[in-house]
């Protein structure tokens, strides 16, 4: 068995980012949630999967519905207003850290 390591993530919660790998290639969505121990992030309207939901009370509906599974970190790149779909780089500004886009430069 190998050590734990930590995985620092460049991506945060409500961050626009684009899918570059999968079945949902090319769709762009907000993050949700992120899964750290895992490396998966769950993104507004992607990767989804029908679920079979029980009724828990008379008003509550059952059946089948559509919700949005995890994806895997390394599938994903963040949206720049300028540039589109771009790596992340950090910029230290006296005693803050700024990520900013690769490409362009701008504040992300």
């Amino acid at each position: 068995m190998g050590t734990i390591t930590e995985h620092k993530f460049k991506l945060r919660k409500d961050d626009t980012v684009q899918v570059i790998a999968g079945k949902d290639k090319g769709k762009r969505g907000r993050i949700l949630k992120i899964v750290r121990d895992k490396d998966r992030i769950i993104v507004e309207g992607i990767n989804l999967v029908k679920k079979a939901k029980k009724r828990r009370s008379q008003q509550d509906r059952g059946g089948i519905i559509e919700i949005e599974a995890a994806i895997h970190s390394s599938n994903l790149m963040i949206i720049c207003k300028k540039c589109g779909a771009t790596r992340i780089g950090y910029k230290i500004d006296g005693d803050s850290k700024i990520r900013i886009c690769k490409k362009c430069g701008e504040a992300l």
